[in-house]
């Protein structure tokens, strides 16, 4: 099976961008299939993401229809070998790579199905908001495979390798109300809110000096696998970086003269 994930047959895109001001918003147009996730879809994801112009400084990813993503298209896995088995995990992890970092942050908005590799997906965005009609699954175990786009590694960090090994083995899915306490969502907003909610967040960090956000993007991952000592060092580094650049001081000669809001409950 050629794992060539651009089309190359006139279909119509499977993936939408829209862009006002300094905030693009990428949506997955593939509603009659749940926005499964085919390989032309990871394609035209990738593309979207490395094509956005410099004006953009956040992005907004959701799903068109129903739901946020059901998962990987399972059609595709039959046909392949071992070593194309591979290559198509390979296939995603470049993706996402650029999505998670790259430059600007990303806020998924998550409603109906996050399943399997939607789930993978949203777990590679900085920000989530689940509306109350999310549900959360990992039904690997049950369709007989494992988890193939990150999720092994992502999912496992913002919620523990015990509870994704539960939802592994049982297919216990998670209402909207408990991914967001066990911190499957940062945000939980009704129905039909999260594609406001998730522009407001992403416009509020696109106002961010860009510095700060790349330290935090690249950064702060990279700390959180550091032992002490490298992490510290690493943090004093960005944290002289940051601070040195023209931007930055301008922020802080405003926050010192009263020009700037203080920290305040949202």
């Amino acid at each position: 099976m050629p794992l060539n994930p651009l089309p190359t047959d006139g279909a119509p895109p499977e993936v939408r961008v829209a862009i006002e001001g300094p905030v693009a918003t990428i949506t997955l147009d593939r509603p009659h299939k749940r926005n499964a996730l085919s390989l032309r879809l990871i394609g035209e994801l990738r593309a979207a993401f490395e094509a956005l112009p410099d004006s953009v400084k956040a992005v907004v990813l959701n799903g068109a229809g129903e739901h946020f993503s059901a998962g990987l298209d399972l059609s595709e896995l039959g046909p392949l070998s071992p070593a194309e088995g591979m290559l198509h995990s390979m296939v995603w992890y470049e993706a996402f790579e650029r999505i998670q970092f790259g430059t600007r942050p990303v806020v998924c908005v998550m409603h109906g199905a996050v399943v399997g590799g939607g789930l993978e997906l949203a777990s590679v965005a900085h920000v989530r908001v689940a509306e109350d009609n999310a549900y959360f699954g990992l039904p690997e175990g049950q369709r007989g495979i494992f988890l193939g786009g990150g999720g092994s590694v992502r999912i496992s960090k913002l919620i523990g390798v015990s509870r994704v090994s539960e939802m592994m083995l049982t297919g216990h899915v998670y209402s909207a109300q408990e991914g967001f306490q066990i911190g499957l969502a940062h945000h939980l907003v009704p129905a039909g809110e999260g594609l406001r909610k998730g522009q407001e967040l992403a416009a509020r960090m696109a106002s961010n000096a860009p510095m700060s956000n790349f330290a935090i993007l690249r950064a702060l991952p990279l700390i959180a696998e550091q032992p002490m000592a490298h992490g510290l060092m690493t943090e004093a580094l960005m944290a002289t970086v940051t601070q040195s650049e023209p931007e930055a001081k301008e922020r802080l000669q405003a926050f010192l003269d009263k020009r700037a809001g203080k920290v305040l409950p949202s």
